[in-house]
């Protein structure tokens, strides 16, 4: 039995997709629009970290829209999860080393990654609910 996705999940993480997509774009190709937010990028090292980056970002996304592909909710968890687990960590990172082209103060910024949270833990909270109900559904199935 597939379970569909709700589209309000599938808006939230293609909305993730893309601003992981625009960051992977920045590091591989705009290196000025890297400078430009406080990041240097002057030997080898700084290459090497920014590439990195970029090509750990670029997995997350691509792995992203496998999964976002296949609406199979076991695999949205754990997208979800990876979500929440690195958003979290950023609510805490970019407040307190703002870069210097921040659209939001630090307040704003820790408010802004405070609603993402909220709204990705409430979109994991809904994908394990559903995961709940189809194993419920499948015993009830298997026992019949």
């Amino acid at each position: 039995m597939k379970t569909k996705i709700p589209l309000w999940i599938n808006i939230v993480q293609g909305i993730l997709i893309l601003i992981m997509l625009s960051q992977v774009y920045l590091f591989y190709v705009d290196h000025n629009a890297v400078l430009a937010s406080g990041i240097t990028i002057q030997s080898v090292a700084d290459y090497n970290l920014v590439y990195e980056f970029a090509a750990r970002t670029a997995t997350m996304a691509i792995v992203s829209i496998f999964i976002m592909f296949s609406q199979n909710v076991k695999l949205f968890i754990a997208m979800f999860l990876m979500n929440l687990l690195r958003e979290i960590q950023e609510t805490i990172i970019d407040p307190l080393f703002p870069l210097a082209n921040a659209p939001v103060s630090p307040t704003w910024d820790i408010i802004i990654h405070l609603i993402i949270v909220a709204i990705e833990l409430i979109a994991f909270i809904k994908l394990y609910k559903m995961s709940t109900e189809l194993k419920t559904n499948d015993s009830e199935i298997q026992t019949n």
